[in-house]
């Protein structure tokens, strides 16, 4: 397989629209070649190639930022001399004065399939200002880890947010590349865009149903150190909007889960009593870990980890949305007066619950809360939802 970024520079053809042409990359750690350069760095080494500038996303362009809601400062590659500019920082869209840097903007980033990944918005932002500024943007293809599967609500009119760009479901199936597709479509914009798609990539083929096996990782964000972190992530980022430790400061980020006062094994059993046609595909084990920082830093936790690998994982049926949703009623039914919603400011938004922001609607903590809401109702809400969207992708598929 190669990805958009090992084309184009693989490729003088593919580079020949660039010629005389100020370009910048939008690029964050996971933004590397076959042989783990990074972007800018490879790049940067093209002779016909003219770079004037770089943006970073959440984190940043070299990954330095752990935690969300920390900000990125502007800064002088140098390496390379060029401005780097935060999109993540000051601002969330880029400036005029960073847009009349460049002609062309080179986006190459590594998504995780979910929508709630800032990347997708940031991605929404630099099509909608190439298209305001006249600017052209080329999408360097990479694969979705978590493959083609769709799950989840779509995002409801008026939840639009920094974790949400727009009515997706929480796992969308696509490629950055078809994303932009789709945006350029559904936003109704006007723009020079065209993306440099992967060749050879497979998602449905076994053992990485997306990812590549020979593939080394490279973390596209801190918290994501592997790839059963990224099938599990369209479930586990709702632990975001709780007060359960989501695994930050552990070595296993968003793949497991828990508290003081949980206790792992009854959590299971309830969630095996009440839905087990939503466990299939994945493995649950009853676990304990003691966070270095983040929610119950120091305190030893109970609770479960979500095993998306070895011989019980299967791709097809594997559902990690339904699956935290899961946990959640279990554990309303467990611990009913549980302060399981965190009330906090969350992505910069201070008036909506953190839940509700990620799920882009009330309708999963509703459902949870509701002590005569069983799991076929919110398969009653959701099937329909990801119907839609399947329909709505087909024609924004490109492998």
């Amino acid at each position: 397989m190669k990805t958009g970024l090992d084309r184009l520079i693989a490729d003088p053809g593919l580079r020949k629209p660039l010629a005389g042409k100020r370009v910048a990359l939008l690029a964050h750690p996971a933004s590397v070649t076959e042989d783990l350069t990074h972007a800018l760095d490879a790049l940067a080494a093209l002779p016909d190639l003219w770079l004037t500038a770089a943006f970073g996303p959440q984190h940043g362009l070299r990954g330095d930022k752990q935690d969300n809601m920390v900000e990125s400062r502007d800064f002088v590659d140098p390496l390379h001399g060029l401005p780097v500019f935060s999109l993540y920082g000051e601002v969330r869209r880029p400036t005029d004065a960073m847009m009349d840097t460049f002609d062309v903007l080179l986006v190459d980033l590594q998504d995780l399939g979910c929508r709630i990944y800032t990347f997708v918005t940031t991605l929404r932002y630099v099509l909608e200002a190439c298209a305001a500024k006249g600017k052209a943007l080329w999408v360097l293809d990479r694969p979705n880890p978590a493959g083609r599967p769709v799950e989840g609500t779509l995002l409801q009119p008026g939840w639009e947010s920094f974790v949400g760009a727009g009515p997706l479901p929480m796992r969308h199936g696509l490629t950055m590349g078809e994303l932009a597709g789709w945006f350029v479509d559904h936003l109704a914009l006007s723009l020079e865009w065209r993306v440099i798609p992967m060749e050879g990539w497979a998602p449905a083929a076994a053992p990485g149903f997306g990812w590549p096996p020979e593939w080394a990782w490279v973390n596209p964000s801190p918290n994501a150190p592997n790839l059963a972190m990224a099938r599990c992530y369209a479930g586990t980022v709702m632990l975001e909007g709780t007060t359960l430790s989501e695994g930050r400061g552990t070595t296993r980020p968003l793949e497991l889960f828990g508290a003081p006062g949980v206790d792992g094994r009854a959590l299971k059993t309830e969630m095996e009593r009440l839905a087990p046609q939503w466990l299939r595909g994945c493995t649950l084990r009853p676990c304990w870990f003691e966070p270095t920082f983040h929610k119950h830093a120091g305190q030893l936790c109970g609770g479960l980890q979500i095993h998306a690998e070895g011989p019980a994982y299967d791709h097809d049926v594997f559902r990690p949305w339904r699956v935290m949703a899961l946990a959640f009623k279990a554990l309303r039914r467990l611990q009913p007066d549980l302060d399981l919603w965190r009330d906090f400011p969350y992505e910069y938004e201070h008036d909506r619950l953190a839940i509700d922001l990620i799920n882009g609607s009330p309708l999963l903590r509703t459902w949870v809360d509701d002590p005569s809401a069983n799991p076929a109702d919110l398969d009653r809400l959701t099937l329909p939802h990801e119907q839609a969207w399947l329909q709505t992708r087909l024609k924004f598929l490109k492998y």
